[in-house]
């Protein structure tokens, strides 16, 4: 996994956004990490219409993506999960699986779905990356926001 980070950028008119984070219970102690720096990432940029849902693993997030975007029209989804390399190759097809339903989720629904999910070699990289060592928490966060006004901005109605 990369080190790097997108370079920053400075967001205004943020309060109106509504964004959901969904959230996997697997590897618990991690996802909350990763899920307390997008949280505090979002209020710091000055968000305040943020939901978030509890799903058992990584591979519920995008039907749970699909469900929240459908019911409640968020201007972005931010789903967080953490998939460890273990002695098989699972963990390849859950990354490989989600991403591909969470971008044809985006993509059918015009709606901004941030794909937070950790995929790592080992437990002190998925650590590393959901603290603030290296922040993936505030780079979802700032996607999403991006996306969410870059969505408002090209789809607004011309009078």
């Amino acid at each position: 996994m990369s080190l790097n980070s997108p370079t920053e950028r400075i967001f205004d008119q943020t309060t109106e956004l509504k964004v959901a984070i969904i959230a996997a219970r697997y590897n618990t102690e991690i996802v909350d990490s990763l899920l307390d720096n997008t949280v505090q990432a979002l209020k710091s940029a000055g968000l305040e219409n943020i939901k978030i849902e509890r799903v058992p693993g990584s591979a519920e997030l995008p039907m749970a993506a699909a469900l929240i975007q459908k019911n409640c029209s968020p201007d972005a989804v931010i789903v967080l999960g953490v998939v460890i390399a273990g002695d098989t190759e699972h963990h390849n097809v859950i990354a490989s699986t989600t991403a591909n339903a969470l971008t044809q989720v985006s993509i059918n629904s015009d709606t901004p779905i941030i794909n937070g999910i950790l995929v790592t070699n080992t437990k002190q990289e998925a650590q590393d990356r959901s603290s603030k060592v290296i922040n993936r928490g505030e780079e979802f966060a700032h996607a999403a926001i991006e996306m969410a006004q870059l969505k408002q901005k090209w789809t607004q109605k011309k009078a």
